[in-house]
């Protein structure tokens, strides 16, 4: 997997995630979002978008939205990964 290119479509997909509010996010807790995205180079990323309560013992708290992205070669064991964690008011957590 072209890592480089990986990270640049990984991040992009995740803006778009920063970009909602708590609100929308919540509503991903429990429907992952698995769909797959072209990079530069004509490489078929798929993504992997989960989301799910910072501390699980705390529903209605911090919301940790993670994405995993991978070529489906073997990286797929092995995707790339990233995330964040928002607080109900909006605010990102740990920035």
């Amino acid at each position: 997997m072209n890592t480089a290119e990986a990270r640049l479509v990984l991040t992009a997909e995740m803006e778009q995630y920063r970009a909602k509010a708590y609100e929308q996010l919540v509503t991903l807790i429990g429907n992952d979002q698995n769909y797959e995205v072209t990079g530069p180079s004509g490489t078929v990323y798929q993504l992997d978008i989960q989301a799910f309560w910072d501390d699980p013992r705390e529903p209605n708290t911090n919301l940790r939205v993670m994405g995993a992205i991978d070529d489906r070669g073997i990286s797929a064991y092995a995707p790339m990964c990233d995330s964040f964690a928002i607080a109900p008011s909006g605010v990102f957590v740990g920035e």
